[in-house]
């Protein structure tokens, strides 16, 4: 996908925890940007859970299919600016921002500066995370438009004075 049909915010060293970002960042990505944002809204009334697929140890199960999951108010804040962000960044370039979809999020472990007073030895939590958004219909129309290259291939003419009369 070519760079002027993506959006993408960063945000570096922000004071939330790692796992609950892996953990949202699986539950949104790949989805539209209307409906990863309507989820996450969800999560700050605490009426949708972000289930807990890889870090769950003991965590408590919640109603439903989705087994273990949690509530995680700031980190979902901090996703939530960041995805208005891309937004934003998308809407500067001029994109559709009604097919946007969050095509990569990424989560990883920030600088771990040391807590001061009497936590000694306690490192902060800190997080990077990483958004990009695409235009899904781009992206449908580049596979159409290389299909229908493929397609148009020329066939081989014969020759004019081949023809019989």
């Amino acid at each position: 996908m070519k760079e002027e049909h993506k959006a993408t915010a960063r945000g570096f060293n922000l004071p939330i925890s790692k796992k609950f970002s892996v953990e949202i960042a699986s539950f949104i990505r790949g989805r539209n940007l209307k409906v990863a944002k309507k989820r996450l809204e969800g999560v700050l009334v605490k009426k949708v859970a972000v289930p807990m697929k890889r870090y769950n140890r003991d965590q408590g199960h919640k109603r439903g299919p989705i087994a273990a999951g949690r509530y995680p108010i700031n980190a979902t804040k901090a996703i939530i600016q960041l995805l208005n962000s891309a937004e934003m960044n998308a809407l500067n370039k001029g994109l559709d921002v009604e097919a946007l979809f969050v095509s990569s999020i990424i989560a990883n472990k920030g600088s771990g500066a040391m807590r001061y007073g009497r936590q000694r030895g306690r490192e902060a939590k800190r997080t990077h995370l990483e958004i990009v958004l695409e235009e899904r219909e781009i992206k449908k129309n580049l596979k159409k438009a290389e299909k229908k290259k493929k397609e148009e291939k020329p066939a081989e003419k014969k020759p004019e004075g081949d023809k019989k009369q």
